[in-house]
C-alpha cells in the first residue's frame, strides 16, 4: 500500500497584488465610483450567468481535488463576513502541482477567478457550515469542469495552514 504525501501550504493573506496571477481580490468601494480595473472584469458570455448562494458544509482545510473552469470567470464570497480559505494554481490547460498556492480570504471580500485559474475550495474549519456568493454560467459545473483527482494522479493530499 502507498502512503499518500501531505503537503502543507501557508495561507497568505488574500490581497490584489498576490492575488493577482488567479484573478481579482473585489473589496468594497464608493457606491457612485465609475466603472474601473478595480471591478471584477467578468467574462460570462457564453452562456446564461448564474448567480446563487450555495451552502457548503465544513470539510476542514485538506483537499484532493481540484477543478477549473476554461470558459468563464467565476466569483466566490462568503455571506455574513465569514473567513475562508481556497488552494488555487495559475491559469492552464494543464494543472502544475508544484504552483499551487492557498489564501485565506475575510469575509469582507469577494474572489473573481480568471478563466482557467485552477481551484479548491471554498474550505473553512470554524462553523457547521457557511453561505457563500456564486457567480458563475447556469451550465458550468456540466459543460465547463475539469476536475484532477490529486491523490490518484500525484499521489498529494495539500493541507492549507491558516
Amino acid at each position: 500500500m502507498v502512503t499518500s504525501q501531505l503537503r502543507q501550504l501557508k495561507a497568505h493573506l488574500v490581497d490584489a497584488e498576490n492575488f493577482a496571477p488567479f484573478g481579482q481580490v473585489i473589496c468594497p468601494i464608493p457606491d457612485h465610483k465609475p466603472f474601473d480595473g478595480q471591478d471584477a472584469q467578468l467574462s460570462l458570455n457564453q452562456g446564461q450567468p448564474r448567480f446563487y448562494i450555495m451552502r457548503l458544509p465544513r470539510r476542514g482545510l485538506k483537499f484532493t481535488q481540484i477543478t477549473h473552469h476554461a470558459h468563464c470567470t467565476q466569483c466566490l464570497g462568503s455571506l455574513n463576513g465569514k473567513e475562508w480559505f481556497v488552494g488555487v494554481a495559475p491559469p492552464a490547460d494543464e494543472l502544475h502541482v508544484d504552483q499551487i498556492q492557498a489564501f485565506r480570504v475575510p469575509g469582507d471580500r469577494f474572489i473573481k477567478l480568471e478563466m482557467g485559474t485552477w481551484h479548491a475550495g471554498p474550505y473553512f474549519d470554524h462553523e457547521e457550515f457557511i453561505d457563500f456568493y456564486n457567480l458563475e454560467l447556469s451550465d458550468t459545473n456540466i459543460t465547463d469542469h475539469e476536475t484532477v483527482n490529486l491523490l490518484q494522479t500525484y499521489n498529494l493530499e495539500f493541507q492549507i495552514n491558516p
